[in-house]
């Protein structure tokens, strides 16, 4: 208990990071850097620009593993836990309060009046974080080929459940193909490990996927309990490109899926999302500190809301731990390997194509929001969705407005007119 002591301060600019970390991962690389590097000298800069590198290899809530990383290298398992749920807990709090919140106003339609244009804001988001990643990944005639493929296959099958995971492993193995771009490195033997992190992650995906499916067949009573359990561990586990990346695949498991005829009539029961609901999530989580990720706690509260109050708490629950849980797993159990593993040239080479595939489903999504957002009508509101597109993508671009102000104007707009 004393060792915990005495990171207390620490302990305490985490915190304040929590409440004050806006602007999703890109944003939160310089607090961490101003709060933890240059004021608090917890790490060197070289160590948080190697714990980035190593994190961006890995699927999951990167800045959160950044965090998490920092923690164990101060104080060990414990610290690193600690460190994870104060990190994660504000947003998660608000994120799932909004989805009570939410409940509320369905009767009052969500997409009318206050919340009117945070679904177009959330597109222009996106449409703004696709460009940043296409003009950081695309840089050759491979990576523009995997990226067409990734876009095109993303946007006709986005309701075909395995069509993602298919198009990354693809893409990691085509940039493996050619040396010309990252040449043969040495490969070093991995050090002995510990493997308990990744027993236990491949134990909970085992046991999770198990009791759902069962859930599913034998029709328990709250059978959606233990599949949102299952969908949000699964994404955690997969998710390469953070939220940005983890809002399509909801949107793909929640709103496009339980409208396919195919998969309704294999199970009539699924869990469905409002599409307005989940843009208004994905909205809002931008205007609040901490992890994009937290979104999953607003998600699972909307899945049970009609399950009671408190299977709608217990939803918000499910969705924040099961999506941080994987991130933590990994992240733990491949550090010790880090130096090792990072000179890999087939993990650099795949990584160049993962990239590549992501951007392409970045764009994807993007257009399949906006064929459900009024642009074509001709009439006041579309004009004001096309504008809160565009102005959301130049502040974005050409301008240092922090998120949260952007959402506040949409917000603000919206109870306008």
């Amino acid at each position: 208990m004393s060792k915990l002591l005495r990171h207390i301060p620490f302990l305490k600019a985490v915190f304040l990071h929590s409440i004050s970390a806006f602007g999703g991962p890109q944003g939160h690389v310089g607090m961490v850097l101003k709060t933890f590097v240059e004021k608090r000298k917890d790490l060197s800069e070289a160590e948080l620009m190697d714990y980035i590198s190593f994190c961006q290899l890995l699927p999951g809530a990167s800045s959160t593993q950044t965090l998490t990383l920092i923690g164990f290298k101060r104080g060990g398992l414990k610290l690193a836990v600690i460190t994870l749920i104060i990190w994660i807990l504000p947003a998660c709090s608000l994120m799932g309060a909004l989805s009570f919140i939410v409940a509320d106003l369905d009767n009052q339609k969500i997409n009318e009046g206050l919340f009117r244009f945070i679904q177009p804001m959330a597109i222009g988001f996106l449409a703004y974080a696709s460009f940043k990643a296409y003009q950081i990944s695309i840089k050759n005639t491979i990576t523009w080929f995997i990226l067409l493929l990734g876009f095109f296959c993303t946007f006709f099958l986005f309701k075909v459940a395995w069509i993602i995971p298919i198009l990354i492993i693809f893409g990691g193995a085509a940039t493996n193909f050619s040396n010309k771009r990252i040449a043969e490195k040495e490969v070093i033997r991995p050090k002995q490990i510990g493997w308990t992190n990744i027993w236990l992650f491949i134990l909970i995906f085992a046991i999770a996927g198990f009791l759902s499916e069962t859930a599913r067949k034998q029709n328990w009573e709250h059978k959606k309990s233990y599949n949102l359990f299952e969908n949000f561990y699964r994404f955690g586990s997969f998710v390469f490109g953070g939220g940005d990346v983890l809002i399509p695949l909801i949107l793909d498991q929640y709103v496009a899926r339980p409208t396919s005829e195919r998969v309704l009539k294999n199970n009539p029961n699924l869990i469905k999302v409002k599409r307005e609901e989940l843009l208004t999530g994905a909205g809002i989580v931008r205007a609040i500190p901490g992890p994009v990720f937290s979104i999953a706690s607003f998600v699972g509260g909307i899945a049970l809301k009609k399950e009671g109050p408190y299977l709608q708490l217990l939803g918000c629950i499910i969705g924040s731990v099961a999506i941080f849980l994987p991130s933590a797993l990994l992240v733990l159990f491949f550090f010790p390997v880090w130096q090792n593993l990072k000179k890999f040239v087939v993990v650099l080479r795949a990584l160049e194509g993962i990239n590549a595939v992501i951007v392409g489903i970045m764009f994807a999504a993007t257009l399949y929001l906006l064929k459900d957002v009024s642009i074509t009508a001709l009439n006041t509101i579309s004009l004001f969705n096309i504008l809160a597109i565009t102005v959301t993508f130049i502040l974005l671009n050409f301008s240092k407005t922090p998120p949260p102000i952007i959402v506040l104007l949409c917000l603000l707009f919206g109870f306008l007119f």
